[in-house]
């Protein structure tokens, strides 16, 4: 039976604003609270390794002052596993990490770097924390991951968002789509993310072996203009309404 759809919001470029010239405004933390408000069901942070936007005190101030699940994303290094080891968040996700690029760029390849990665999901998990692995919509990925031991992925749909409207953006929604259920049939939990907007989230909300969706960039720069709430609230309807279209559950 499909499951309820969580909505996790990313606050990274909040930060990234902040940033932009120093001091403490805007508050990433102070977004975290008002996406809770406003109905989200998790917190997504960024830590990367430059700190080009979330930063170390952002993630002790995340953990001490917000109620909702943090999903921390981390590239698996050990510096990030020690950071991960001494808060203990909800949730990690594993995400590729190159230190040129403006943001993530593509999923992480499991499937060639089982060595590399089976500690850190070994150890994440016996520390309690539950561990995703930020893939491409690939069987070959879904099967190493779970291999791994990993009980959750997050399937990267930004290759879906950025594909023209029509044919070629249809293909990459079906990628999506037998990804999801190839998750479904071997035991992992399925949750999407990256470039999702109010004109692309529908057709991904619709999955309904799809059980959250991160969202962070669009949520941020839409709030510039009407709002953090307003901006989750809307995007919270158009995924409802899509899940209800599809007989899924809001």
């Amino acid at each position: 039976m499909p499951r309820p759809l969580r909505l996790g919001v990313n606050i990274d470029h909040v930060a990234t604003v902040r940033n932009a010239r120093g001091g403490r405004h805007p508050d990433p933390v102070r977004a975290a609270k008002l996406a809770a408000e406003a109905g989200a069901d998790g917190i997504t942070a960024h830590l990367r390794e430059d700190r080009r936007h979330i930063i170390d005190s952002d993630i002790e101030r995340l953990m001490a002052e917000i109620r909702l699940p943090l999903n921390l994303e981390m590239a698996a290094t050990d510096e990030m596993l020690a950071i991960a080891l001494r808060h203990t968040p909800h949730a990690c996700c594993l995400v590729p990490e190159k230190r040129t690029e403006v943001t993530t760029e593509g999923g992480l390849d499991v499937a060639g770097q089982m060595g590399n990665l089976r500690r850190y999901v070994g150890d994440l998990g016996a520390a309690g924390i539950r561990v995703s692995l930020f893939i491409d919509p690939e069987p070959a990925q879904l099967d190493a991951a779970k291999a791994l031991g990993a009980p959750v992925v997050e399937l990267h749909t930004g290759a879906y968002c950025e594909a023209p409207a029509g044919a070629e953006r249809a293909a990459e929604l079906e990628r999506i789509v037998r990804a999801a259920a190839h998750a479904e049939a071997i035991g992992l939990e399925c949750h999407a993310g990256h470039g999702l907007s109010y004109e692309t989230v529908g057709a991904v909300a619709a999955i309904p072996t799809i059980v959250e969706l991160n969202i962070g960039h669009f949520l941020i720069g839409e709030a510039i203009f009407v709002g953090l709430g307003n901006t989750l609230q809307r995007m919270r309807a158009v995924m409802k309404d899509a899940r209800l279209a599809s007989g899924g559950v809001s």
